[in-house]
């Protein structure tokens, strides 16, 4: 049950009861080539609605104070977690932007019961510009890490329209640790016609743990600094020419280098919005203090790995009732090779009637035992409108890195009045994607579901 109330003209409470997330969109399956985490977007409506709320962004990167994905989701296998009940506050009071959320879980498989306290307000400055505050608490019922508590604060300054400071500070309370549970961090981005400019340094502690948050990696000093030059001759058909580089340095803490990377790009955007876009080089560093299980049971042992990669890449014109992508990336890697080839097609044969094609191979070739495998993974969608209420989208998905190599998802939804539906809902496969490193085994369900949404204005 969800329900919907309008405190004021710009307070909105929202309240749901024994969720059911069966209509959320399922994940677009990857194949995680890096040591770190890969970063999967929210599709829960409940989290979603006023989600640019509770957004406390450290730095520039993907990294999170706060992600709503940790709440009802087991962060190891994508199994849902039931939710017991919700409520959020968001909106605006006495010139203060507002985020206050409080959930509740109960215990499911290996995960304990838990309660998420979410409060999240800033001020808005002059320009765009803004301070602001949060705070996280986590309570469960797991004896070794009973709570966690994360606070931060936060600003974005705003100078002549095109230099933007940021900054932030955040700290973490996690039973055991103790030390380095700090992140502080500063962006500077300065845009203009011809250039852009964008240095970010971070200070992350090694045991900064914010368990309802996102973060990639711990224990960092971690600077990135990105130039692009653009510059737009008088052409007939070409729009922008932009030449780019960025640095990556990121040692720990005590100054051990763990990631480095170095690249350089031209880019070509023309009128019809198709474009090219090719590295000229990208020059890599990787230490590994932790055995990589890359694929099934291939492990990249520990070691300090250098390798270097050119990328090919083009997009058609935008306008084109056939819109397609091709991705080429081939070089080095660790200690042998990998081609990566991607295409991503999109064709609307009809105004109600659309498809979408995409396909992913890499090939490995590394000197280890049984290095040398493919991995496959690729998706079709089908989108068709019987009217402008009633609609059918089918995502067939295939990563043959994964067990059950093949998942599908068929969602028939009718809109039969305003904000009130009905969904019919197959899902054999994946639903929800891990959050952590390396490629863990995934859940997989056999799901139909019929949902009933009903909404009405006391």
């Amino acid at each position: 049950m969800d329900i919907k109330l309008g405190l004021r003209s710009n307070l909105v409470a929202n309240l749901t009861g024994n969720t059911d997330f069966a209509n959320a969109d399922v994940d677009t399956q990857q194949f995680n080539l890096t040591p770190y985490k890969l970063f999967f977007p929210e599709k829960r409506q409940f989290f979603l609605e006023n989600a640019g709320v509770f957004n406390f962004p450290l730095a520039g990167s993907s990294d999170l104070l706060f992600f709503s994905r940790q709440i009802g989701i087991d962060p190891i296998t994508g199994q849902e977690v039931p939710i017991n009940g919700g409520a959020k506050i968001t909106g605006s009071l006495d010139g203060f932007e507002l985020g206050l959320m409080d959930v509740d879980t109960r215990s499911s498989g290996p995960n304990p019961y838990a309660n998420y306290a979410v409060l999240r307000v800033k001020r808005s400055l002059p320009g765009g510009s803004y301070i602001g505050v949060m705070g996280i608490d986590k309570r469960s019922g797991s004896r070794t890490d009973p709570f966690n508590q994360t606070g931060g604060v936060d600003t974005r300054l705003v100078f002549f329209k095109n230099l933007i400071f940021s900054a932030y500070a955040a700290q973490t309370r996690t039973p055991g640790l103790s030390g380095g549970q700090t992140n502080l961090g500063a962006v500077l981005n300065y845009q203009s016609n011809w250039l852009d400019l964008y240095q970010e340094h971070r200070k992350i502690g090694r045991h900064f743990n914010p368990e309802v948050g996102f973060l990639e990696r711990t224990d960092c000093l971690c600077d990135y600094l990105d130039a692009n030059f653009k510059v737009r001759p008088k052409m007939r058909r070409l729009r922008e020419l932009n030449f780019e580089g960025f640095f990556f340095h990121a040692p720990d803490t005590h100054g051990v280098l763990q990631t480095q990377e170095w690249q350089g790009a031209f880019r070509a955007i023309f009128h019809n919005g198709s474009y090219s876009d090719d590295d000229i080089a990208d020059v890599f560093t990787q230490r590994i203090t932790d055995p990589f299980n890359i694929y099934k049971n291939l492990v990249i042992p520990n070691g300090l790995y250098h390798w270097t990669r050119h990328q090919l890449a083009y997009g058609s014109p935008q306008d084109r009732r056939l819109q397609v992508q091709l991705f080429e990336r081939f070089g080095t890697y660790y200690n042998g090779h990998l081609n990566e080839a991607r295409v991503r097609a999109t064709y609307r044969a009809k105004e109600r009637l659309s498809f979408s094609f995409s396909q992913q191979w890499n090939r490995f070739r590394l000197a280890l035992p049984g290095g040398n495998f493919s991995v496959v993974v690729g998706s079709f969608q089908t989108n068709y409108s019987f009217s402008r209420f009633l609609s059918i989208s089918t995502l067939l998905q295939m990563d043959t890195a994964n067990t059950q190599a093949a998942s599908a998802n068929i969602r028939l939804r009718w809109n039969y009045r305003p904000d009130s539906d009905l969904y019919v809902i197959y899902t054999a496969g994946q639903r929800f994607a891990s959050l952590v490193a390396a490629s863990p085994a995934q859940f997989t369900e056999n799901r139909f579901a019929v949902k009933w949404t009903y909404s009405w204005s006391p």
